[in-house]
Protein backbone atom coordinates (compact mmCIF):
# COMPACT_ATOMS: atom_id res chain seq x y z
CA UNK A 1 0.00 0.00 0.00
CA UNK A 2 3.03 2.25 -0.14
CA UNK A 3 2.67 5.36 -2.26
CA UNK A 4 5.38 7.44 -3.93
CA UNK A 5 8.31 8.31 -1.72
CA UNK A 6 8.81 11.77 -0.29
CA UNK A 7 10.59 13.44 2.59
CA UNK A 8 13.61 15.42 3.55
CA UNK A 9 15.73 12.50 4.70
CA UNK A 10 18.40 11.14 2.41
CA UNK A 11 17.24 8.12 0.35
CA UNK A 12 19.59 5.70 2.07
CA UNK A 13 18.56 6.87 5.53
CA UNK A 14 14.88 6.77 4.64
CA UNK A 15 15.23 3.26 3.20
CA UNK A 16 16.91 2.08 6.40
CA UNK A 17 14.19 3.59 8.57
CA UNK A 18 11.45 2.01 6.44
CA UNK A 19 13.05 -1.42 6.30
CA UNK A 20 10.92 -2.66 9.17
CA UNK A 21 7.82 -2.33 6.99
CA UNK A 22 9.20 -5.00 4.62
CA UNK A 23 9.20 -7.40 7.55
CA UNK A 24 5.87 -6.01 8.75
CA UNK A 25 4.12 -6.85 5.49
CA UNK A 26 5.11 -10.52 5.62
CA UNK A 27 4.28 -10.85 9.31
CA UNK A 28 0.94 -9.03 8.97
CA UNK A 29 -0.24 -11.14 6.04
CA UNK A 30 0.82 -14.40 7.72
CA UNK A 31 -0.88 -13.40 10.97
CA UNK A 32 -4.08 -12.29 9.23
CA UNK A 33 -4.27 -15.44 7.12
CA UNK A 34 -3.77 -17.72 10.13
CA UNK A 35 -6.54 -15.85 11.97
CA UNK A 36 -9.01 -16.05 9.07
CA UNK A 37 -8.29 -19.68 8.23
CA UNK A 38 -8.84 -20.73 11.84
CA UNK A 39 -12.01 -18.67 12.27
CA UNK A 40 -13.66 -19.20 8.90
CA UNK A 41 -12.18 -22.08 6.87
CA UNK A 42 -11.90 -24.82 9.49
CA UNK A 43 -14.73 -26.93 10.83
CA UNK A 44 -16.18 -26.01 14.21
CA UNK A 45 -14.18 -28.75 15.95
CA UNK A 46 -10.87 -27.83 14.32
CA UNK A 47 -11.56 -24.12 14.80
CA UNK A 48 -11.96 -24.75 18.53
CA UNK A 49 -8.76 -26.82 18.69
CA UNK A 50 -6.73 -24.12 16.93
CA UNK A 51 -8.41 -21.12 18.53
CA UNK A 52 -5.16 -20.47 20.38
CA UNK A 53 -3.56 -19.55 17.02
CA UNK A 54 -6.25 -16.96 16.33
CA UNK A 55 -5.89 -15.53 19.84
CA UNK A 56 -2.10 -15.22 19.60
CA UNK A 57 -0.63 -15.30 16.09
CA UNK A 58 -3.75 -13.68 14.68
CA UNK A 59 -3.55 -10.66 16.99
CA UNK A 60 -0.30 -9.42 15.48
CA UNK A 61 -1.88 -8.38 12.17
CA UNK A 62 -4.05 -5.37 12.92
CA UNK A 63 -1.53 -3.36 14.98
CA UNK A 64 1.03 -3.99 12.24
CA UNK A 65 -1.32 -2.91 9.45
CA UNK A 66 -2.28 0.24 11.37
CA UNK A 67 1.37 1.04 12.10
CA UNK A 68 2.43 0.60 8.47
CA UNK A 69 -0.44 2.74 7.20
CA UNK A 70 0.52 5.46 9.69
CA UNK A 71 4.21 5.25 8.75
CA UNK A 72 3.57 5.40 5.01
CA UNK A 73 1.00 8.16 5.52
CA UNK A 74 3.59 10.23 7.36
CA UNK A 75 6.83 9.54 5.53
CA UNK A 76 6.33 7.67 2.25
CA UNK A 77 3.57 9.49 0.40
CA UNK A 78 3.03 13.01 -0.86
CA UNK A 79 -0.73 12.59 -0.71
CA UNK A 80 -2.25 10.68 2.25
CA UNK A 81 -5.74 11.12 0.81
CA UNK A 82 -4.78 9.36 -2.41
CA UNK A 83 -3.18 6.63 -0.30
CA UNK A 84 -6.44 6.31 1.65
CA UNK A 85 -8.42 6.00 -1.60
CA UNK A 86 -6.18 3.15 -2.65
CA UNK A 87 -6.92 1.34 0.60
CA UNK A 88 -10.64 1.98 0.08
CA UNK A 89 -10.52 0.41 -3.38
CA UNK A 90 -9.01 -2.73 -1.89
CA UNK A 91 -11.73 -2.67 0.78
CA UNK A 92 -14.50 -2.33 -1.82
CA UNK A 93 -13.15 -5.33 -3.75
CA UNK A 94 -12.85 -7.36 -0.55
CA UNK A 95 -16.22 -6.46 0.96
CA UNK A 96 -18.29 -9.13 -0.82
CA UNK A 97 -16.05 -12.10 0.12
CA UNK A 98 -15.69 -10.54 3.58
CA UNK A 99 -19.49 -10.54 3.98
CA UNK A 100 -19.55 -14.22 2.97
CA UNK A 101 -17.38 -15.25 5.91
CA UNK A 102 -19.45 -17.40 8.31
CA UNK A 103 -20.37 -15.47 11.44
CA UNK A 104 -22.65 -15.95 14.44
CA UNK A 105 -24.09 -12.48 13.97
CA UNK A 106 -25.98 -11.16 10.94
CA UNK A 107 -25.05 -7.53 11.71
CA UNK A 108 -23.37 -5.86 8.74
CA UNK A 109 -19.70 -5.16 9.42
CA UNK A 110 -17.45 -3.31 6.97
CA UNK A 111 -13.97 -4.72 6.52
CA UNK A 112 -10.74 -3.49 8.03
CA UNK A 113 -9.60 -1.53 4.96
CA UNK A 114 -12.34 1.01 5.66
CA UNK A 115 -11.20 1.20 9.29
CA UNK A 116 -7.62 1.91 8.20
CA UNK A 117 -8.66 4.43 5.54
CA UNK A 118 -10.96 6.29 7.96
CA UNK A 119 -8.13 6.44 10.49
CA UNK A 120 -5.59 7.64 7.91
CA UNK A 121 -7.82 10.41 6.58
CA UNK A 122 -8.73 11.54 10.08
CA UNK A 123 -5.17 11.37 11.39
CA UNK A 124 -3.64 13.17 8.39
CA UNK A 125 -6.27 15.92 8.49
CA UNK A 126 -5.96 16.49 12.24
CA UNK A 127 -2.18 16.57 12.00
CA UNK A 128 -2.34 19.13 9.20
CA UNK A 129 -4.72 21.19 11.32
CA UNK A 130 -2.26 21.13 14.22
CA UNK A 131 0.77 21.92 12.05
CA UNK A 132 -0.96 24.75 10.16
CA UNK A 133 -3.84 26.02 12.30
CA UNK A 134 -6.15 28.63 10.74
CA UNK A 135 -5.32 32.19 11.70
CA UNK A 136 -8.66 33.93 11.18
CA UNK A 137 -11.32 33.59 13.87
CA UNK A 138 -13.98 32.55 11.39
CA UNK A 139 -11.76 29.81 10.00
CA UNK A 140 -11.02 28.61 13.53
CA UNK A 141 -14.72 28.36 14.33
CA UNK A 142 -15.35 26.43 11.13
CA UNK A 143 -12.43 24.10 11.85
CA UNK A 144 -13.68 23.48 15.39
CA UNK A 145 -17.14 22.66 14.03
CA UNK A 146 -15.68 20.24 11.47
CA UNK A 147 -13.59 18.55 14.17
CA UNK A 148 -16.74 18.12 16.26
CA UNK A 149 -18.58 16.63 13.28
CA UNK A 150 -15.67 14.26 12.63
CA UNK A 151 -15.91 13.01 16.22
CA UNK A 152 -19.65 12.41 15.72
CA UNK A 153 -18.85 10.51 12.50
CA UNK A 154 -16.23 8.43 14.35
CA UNK A 155 -18.67 7.58 17.14
CA UNK A 156 -21.50 6.77 14.72
CA UNK A 157 -19.54 4.78 12.15
CA UNK A 158 -17.34 2.94 14.66
CA UNK A 159 -19.66 0.00 15.40
CA UNK A 160 -20.11 -0.68 11.67
CA UNK A 161 -16.37 -1.04 11.01
CA UNK A 162 -14.13 -3.97 11.84
CA UNK A 163 -12.34 -3.35 15.16
CA UNK A 164 -14.84 -0.60 15.96
CA UNK A 165 -14.17 2.83 17.40
CA UNK A 166 -10.84 1.91 18.95
CA UNK A 167 -9.74 0.40 15.64
CA UNK A 168 -10.30 3.72 13.88
CA UNK A 169 -8.09 5.42 16.47
CA UNK A 170 -5.14 3.12 15.80
CA UNK A 171 -3.75 4.92 12.74
CA UNK A 172 -4.08 8.44 14.26
CA UNK A 173 -2.52 7.12 17.47
CA UNK A 174 0.47 5.70 15.63
CA UNK A 175 0.81 8.89 13.58
CA UNK A 176 0.93 10.95 16.78
CA UNK A 177 3.69 8.80 18.26
CA UNK A 178 5.75 8.46 15.07
CA UNK A 179 5.58 12.17 14.29
CA UNK A 180 6.69 12.96 17.84
CA UNK A 181 9.68 10.60 17.50
CA UNK A 182 10.82 12.49 14.41
CA UNK A 183 10.30 15.93 15.96
CA UNK A 184 11.56 15.35 19.49
CA UNK A 185 14.62 13.26 18.76
CA UNK A 186 17.21 14.86 21.01
CA UNK A 187 17.93 15.64 24.62
CA UNK A 188 15.21 16.02 27.20
CA UNK A 189 12.62 16.43 24.44
CA UNK A 190 12.73 12.67 23.96
CA UNK A 191 10.52 12.45 27.06
CA UNK A 192 7.68 14.02 25.05
CA UNK A 193 8.29 11.54 22.27
CA UNK A 194 7.95 8.57 24.60
CA UNK A 195 4.85 10.06 26.23
CA UNK A 196 3.32 10.36 22.76
CA UNK A 197 3.38 6.57 22.57
CA UNK A 198 1.17 6.12 25.64
CA UNK A 199 -2.17 6.81 23.88
CA UNK A 200 -1.63 4.19 21.16
CA UNK A 201 -0.57 1.61 23.76
CA UNK A 202 -3.77 2.28 25.70
CA UNK A 203 -5.88 2.11 22.52
CA UNK A 204 -4.29 -1.21 21.54
CA UNK A 205 -5.15 -2.66 24.94
CA UNK A 206 -8.84 -1.97 24.26
CA UNK A 207 -9.02 -3.94 21.01
CA UNK A 208 -9.37 -7.44 22.43
CA UNK A 209 -11.27 -9.18 25.19
CA UNK A 210 -8.97 -11.99 26.29
CA UNK A 211 -5.79 -11.31 28.23
CA UNK A 212 -3.55 -13.31 25.91
CA UNK A 213 -4.88 -11.43 22.87
CA UNK A 214 -4.43 -8.09 24.60
CA UNK A 215 -0.86 -9.03 25.50
CA UNK A 216 0.09 -10.03 21.95
CA UNK A 217 -1.44 -6.90 20.39
CA UNK A 218 0.10 -4.66 23.06
CA UNK A 219 3.53 -6.24 22.58
CA UNK A 220 3.27 -5.79 18.80
CA UNK A 221 2.50 -2.09 19.21
CA UNK A 222 5.33 -1.67 21.71
CA UNK A 223 7.85 -3.29 19.37
CA UNK A 224 6.72 -1.05 16.50
CA UNK A 225 7.09 2.04 18.67
CA UNK A 226 10.62 1.06 19.63
CA UNK A 227 11.50 0.50 15.96
CA UNK A 228 9.95 3.82 14.95
CA UNK A 229 11.90 5.56 17.69
CA UNK A 230 15.19 4.69 16.02
CA UNK A 231 15.97 0.97 16.11
CA UNK A 232 14.49 0.45 12.63
CA UNK A 233 17.83 1.39 11.06
CA UNK A 234 19.38 -1.74 12.60
CA UNK A 235 16.78 -4.11 11.11
CA UNK A 236 18.35 -6.36 8.45
CA UNK A 237 16.81 -6.39 5.01
CA UNK A 238 14.35 -9.01 3.83
CA UNK A 239 12.99 -9.96 0.42
CA UNK A 240 10.51 -7.24 -0.49
CA UNK A 241 6.99 -8.40 -1.08
CA UNK A 242 5.88 -7.90 -4.70
CA UNK A 243 3.52 -4.96 -4.96
CA UNK A 244 0.81 -6.97 -6.71
CA UNK A 245 0.86 -9.58 -3.96
CA UNK A 246 0.59 -6.95 -1.22
CA UNK A 247 -2.38 -5.29 -2.91
CA UNK A 248 -4.19 -8.49 -3.91
CA UNK A 249 -3.70 -10.67 -0.85
CA UNK A 250 -6.53 -9.33 1.33
CA UNK A 251 -9.40 -9.71 -1.16
CA UNK A 252 -7.73 -12.76 -2.71
CA UNK A 253 -7.40 -14.85 0.42
CA UNK A 254 -10.95 -13.98 1.50
CA UNK A 255 -12.21 -15.16 -1.89
CA UNK A 256 -10.32 -18.45 -1.54
CA UNK A 257 -11.75 -19.00 1.95
CA UNK A 258 -15.27 -18.23 0.69
CA UNK A 259 -14.83 -20.86 -2.05
CA UNK A 260 -13.60 -23.41 0.51
CA UNK A 261 -16.60 -22.73 2.74
CA UNK A 262 -19.37 -22.60 0.14
CA UNK A 263 -18.17 -24.76 -2.77
CA UNK A 264 -19.23 -28.07 -1.11
CA UNK A 265 -22.80 -26.75 -0.91
CA UNK A 266 -22.80 -25.77 -4.60
CA UNK A 267 -21.44 -29.05 -5.96
CA UNK A 268 -23.95 -31.80 -6.79
CA UNK A 269 -24.04 -34.64 -4.28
Amino acid sequence: MTDITAGAAAPASRAARSRWTDWGKWLALISMTVDHVVRYALSNELSWQFSWASSTIGRVAFPLFAAMVAWHGLFDTRNPMRYARRILIIGLIAQLPYMLMPRYSSVLVINVCFTLAFGLVWGAWLRQLLVSPPMEMRARVVSAAVVALSIVAWYTAGPLLEYGRFGILMVPGFMLAMAAYQRFDHGVMRIWAWLAGVPILWITAQLNIYTISKSVAFSTTLVVLVLAAGLARFIPGVVRMPRWLWLAWYPGHLTVIALIVYLPYLLPT
